[in-house]
């Protein structure tokens, strides 16, 4: 029960906060769009053009005026937003989950887990991966075997949401986990996962170096091309030529 501020209570109406939010993204002031938004985004998601910062506003509103949502509440919404038409719906679904990321539970891990395969395109992956993902897996490790199995998944995103899984263990300086992860992917054959895998591994480079670049002169041999690009952008040009010279 909720204390609202005519002083009565009453419970949690979805539904109610579903359409809320829906309504103040349809009115929200959009901004100029990529020619084809679809395509860039990569995911087939009609999408209407708001801008992230826009969506967090909406969505930290609305934080604000419900601290005391429990799990199972926040889940329920979330999947009535992910039900949603267009990508910026299913994106404040991703945005709840991560703004009330201390309290999810096993049903939010599933449910995350089950969008993992439906969120194609690197906008909604990536969001949901380096986001509520993350957050569950440094908090719950076992989780992290699950996620270990995602790097031998056919579907790309899953392989790609994997890497960013690593981000707040990344961002920690716990790099043990993250270089399994990457380990695992380093010869896929897909653009997607290797833009992915030299993305984390820069990270990783700018936390430790000295144990980032043994890690890709061990492995330089057959490296894709596109993963050594992304991987060396911070570092000297020195250790670029040379990684691309070995491989």
């Amino acid at each position: 029960m909720r204390h609202l501020n005519s002083s009565q209570t009453m419970p949690f109406n979805v539904g109610a906060a579903r359409a809320q939010l829906v309504e103040q993204i349809r009115k929200a002031p959009r901004s100029p769009t990529p020619s084809d938004p679809v395509s860039y985004l990569g995911s087939p998601v009609p999408v209407l053009g708001l801008r992230v910062p826009t969506q967090r506003a909406i969505l930290t509103t609305f934080a604000k005026a419900h601290r005391d949502l429990t799990a199972s509440e926040v889940n329920s919404l979330a999947v009535a937003l992910w039900s949603g038409e267009v990508l910026e719906e299913k994106a404040l679904g991703i945005m709840l989950l991560d703004r009330f990321a201390e309290i999810l539970d096993g049903a939010s891990w599933a449910l995350a887990d089950r969008w993992v395969d439906e969120a194609t395109g690197w906008a909604l992956s990536d969001a949901l991966a380096s986001g509520p993902i993350a957050k569950m897996v440094r908090r719950d490790r076992p989780r992290f075997s699950e996620v270990l199995r995602w790097t031998r998944s056919t579907n790309i995103w899953r392989r790609r949401a994997s890497t960013y899984a690593m981000h707040d263990l990344v961002f920690a300086g716990e790099l043990d986990q993250p270089f399994r992860i990457l380990e695992k992917l380093l010869y896929d054959d897909e653009f997607w996962v290797q833009r992915a895998v030299g993305t984390w591994l820069r990270e990783c480079w700018k936390r430790d170096r000295r144990r980032t670049e043994a890690f890709l002169r061990k492995h330089i041999r057959g490296l894709p091309r596109v993963l050594i690009t992304v991987a060396t952008e911070r570092a000297p040009k020195a250790l670029r030529d040379e990684l691309r010279r070995g491989r």
